[in-house]
């Protein structure tokens, strides 16, 4: 049985037909647990603080969700504990490149998302930048 409940859970193939996305989302999640609330993520070294992959948002993409999977990691949680995630990206035009490399990460996991497009992110050359909010369970 899945540790948390998902609300209407849907596959963006399916929403949005004319666009080449295929990510497992929800419109809600009700879960149990102590929460973990994760800092926006971007392509950064978390240890050197070096910004990566300038100019590429798919690679961006990358390094934003292998930090968000390690820090889940660090507080004693995991990427299927995922319920909320928000999205910025600088361009619309990143939104596929983004969605697709997210949709790797996520498959399976149908947290809620919310995609927003901003004038700029903390540094000129994020492109996008991931705020998760997950749960570690608790015990059974």
């Amino acid at each position: 049985m899945p540790t948390h409940k998902r609300i209407r859970p849907f596959n963006t193939k399916e929403t949005y037909p004319e666009q080449k996305l295929n990510n497992d989302l929800s419109q809600g999640v009700v879960a149990r647990g102590t929460m973990v609330f994760l800092r926006g993520q971007v392509a950064q070294d978390l240890d050197t603080r070096e910004s990566l992959h300038v100019g590429d948002a798919g690679a961006q993409t990358a390094k934003a969700m292998a930090n968000i999977k390690m820090l889940l990691e660090e507080a004693g949680s995991e990427m299927s504990h995922i319920c909320r995630i928000v999205v910025y990206l600088t361009d619309i035009r990143y939104r596929e490149a983004v969605y697709q490399e997210m949709g790797k990460w996520l498959a399976g996991v149908f947290p809620c998302s919310t995609g927003l497009v901003v004038p700029a992110l903390a540094r000129p050359e994020w492109v996008v930048e991931i705020e998760i909010t997950a749960v570690i369970p608790d015990p059974a």
